[in-house]
């Protein structure tokens, strides 16, 4: 399994293209501007509270409040007031927590307006960024996360990644971190920590304990509200989260990110510090890889699979719905149930890469094609699990309804990444969806007529697909002779809608 990541630059954003195995799964952006992001702290005042909803809003500079719920207060949060009280006033210069008192522990079916008063100071991170009309989403648990462990101050828990399946292993990494953990911070071990040794650990934990130092340096005459602890940059944080030995490259288009990258490898893998390579073509990095093109064909309402199938995506207020169709693909070896399964199977596969791929969030409804056999939907339930095994956001799938359905909540912490492909029309009359996506299905189909070995092939395409596959060198329509050594006659067709194209035989026959 190959793993590619993509970095590109321009005056005010970078974006970042993970591929696996020549697919385009994740696909994020860093803004300038994005002064909100999840894993921030900030110093800020409480608002007011709202014992109705048991939460309360707080300031923390966005023009909607953010919100803190009682359940995201952490057990701690008295500690933590009384911590930031003495760190803000300079009555306190010792941020180690070592010699620190420790408060009791809120109640877990406690009130807010019991914790909490208005103006007063608290430390709180952004779990989720704002969204729509909604501010940030926040929290008062506070955790540092590192390359191996996350760093939690004013807890004494040690806990290890359930994704570590070994109880030896899990026992082990409990002993390191025991050994080498500060008084009053806890600890979770994260799973590519398995089988790493105390010190390189000890590197990870000694980094956020400086990192937490820094913070509360800031801390004192902080003016409210203001951000004392950023994410690290999204380069180095994508790294963190997702970087393993399956990455074979990374590519950047800019000299200063890509020192910047090389020096990160070099702290938390030297041995995989050679993959980082500066792209100095005069040709756009995202063209070059083919991610444009991905781009441009998987954020569409539409999005084409093999075989012929294909799913429809629709974002409504509550939730995001997708349909699964088979398009025309017929199979005469097999029954409507096997037919079923494949186009069920392919189309979760693309699901997965899609959630990722368009970061959606919240409810996800599927309608899968009706299969009567339970071991089929019990191999679709499966599928799917497994093909999402791999995303990075909490998420829940529940079996198939009665009526085919499959139902995620996937955990929503940025906006959905929503990219434009429809473009003007050149005749003048509204929008149109973008030529490539267009081409992409014609190509799917061709390999597909291909494969069934029909020899002369004629497509019959609206005359602005036509010019576009026929003009240049090489041409669309010569590249597909030299990759299916087969020439395919195009003839322009006026009455032709845009998005319209039909395959025929020698015999004037519609290909199906």
């Amino acid at each position: 399994m190959d793993k590619e990541l993509i970095i590109r630059t321009s005056s005010s954003a970078v974006d970042f293209a993970l591929i696996k195995d020549g697919k385009l799964v994740e696909l994020h952006k860093e803004e300038d501007d994005s002064n909100f992001a999840v894993g921030d702290i900030f110093i800020a005042k409480i608002r007011k509270s709202v014992p109705g909803l048991n939460a309360a809003f707080v300031n923390v500079g966005y023009t909607k409040d953010g919100f803190l719920h009682y359940h995201d207060l952490g057990p701690q949060v008295s500690s933590l007031l009384k911590f930031i009280k003495r760190v803000s006033t300079g009555k306190l210069k010792d941020y180690s927590l070592q010699n620190f008192t420790f408060e009791k522990d809120i109640d877990k079916d406690g009130s807010i307006a019991e914790i909490l008063k208005s103006n007063q100071s608290l430390l709180v991170q952004v779990m989720k960024e704002p969204i729509s009309t909604k501010g940030p989403r926040l929290s008062s648990e506070l955790s540092l996360p590192g390359r191996y462990i996350v760093l939690v101050p004013f807890s004494n828990r040690i806990s290890v990644s359930q994704k570590i399946e070994s109880k030896e292993e899990k026992d082990r990494l409990k002993r390191l971190v025991k050994s080498i953990k500060p008084k009053g911070f806890g600890v979770i071990v994260r799973t590519v920590a398995e089988g790493k040794k105390v010190a390189e650990l000890d590197k990870d934990l000694q980094n956020l304990f400086e990192r937490w130092k820094v913070m509360c340096k800031k801390i004192y005459k902080a003016p409210h509200p203001s951000k004392v602890l950023g994410e690290l940059n999204r380069a180095s944080s994508i790294l963190r989260d997702v970087f393993n030995d399956t990455f074979t490259s990374i590519y950047v288009d800019d000299e200063t990110l890509y020192i910047q990258i090389k020096d990160y490898l070099a702290e938390i893998a030297p041995n995989k510090e050679s993959i980082v390579k500066l792209h100095q073509t005069n040709v756009p990095i995202f063209e070059k890889f083919g991610v444009e093109r991905q781009i441009k064909t998987s954020f569409g309402r539409t999005v084409s699979m093999s075989k012929g199938a294909y799913l429809i995506i629709e974002h409504t207020e509550a939730m995001h719905v997708i349909d699964v169709n088979s398009g025309n693909r017929s199979n005469k070896a097999k029954n409507q149930e096997d037919t079923a399964l494949e186009v069920n199977l392919i189309s979760a596969s693309e699901i997965a890469r899609q959630l990722r791929l368009r970061d959606m969030g919240g409810i996800i409804v599927v309608d899968f094609i009706d299969m009567n056999k339970a071991e089929n939907r019990k191999a679709l339930f499966d599928h799917l699990r497994e093909e999402m095994s791999d995303d990075k956001a909490k998420h829940k799938i529940l079996p198939p309804s009665k009526f085919g359905l499959i139902q995620i909540t996937r955990q929503r912490v940025r906006p959905e990444t929503n990219i434009k492909t429809r473009e003007v029309n050149p005749d003048g009359r509204g929008e149109i969806e973008a030529p490539i996506i267009v081409i992409d299905k014609i190509e799917t189909d061709l390999e597909r007529l291909i494969k069934k070995n029909h020899k002369k092939i004629t497509l019959s395409a609206h005359p602005f697909i036509a010019a576009f596959l026929t003009r240049g060198f090489p041409s669309p329509r010569s590249q597909w002779f030299f990759d299916h050594k087969r020439w395919v006659k195009i003839l322009p067709r006026d009455a032709y809608t845009y998005m319209e194209y039909h395959f025929h035989d020698k015999n004037g026959e519609v290909l199906e």
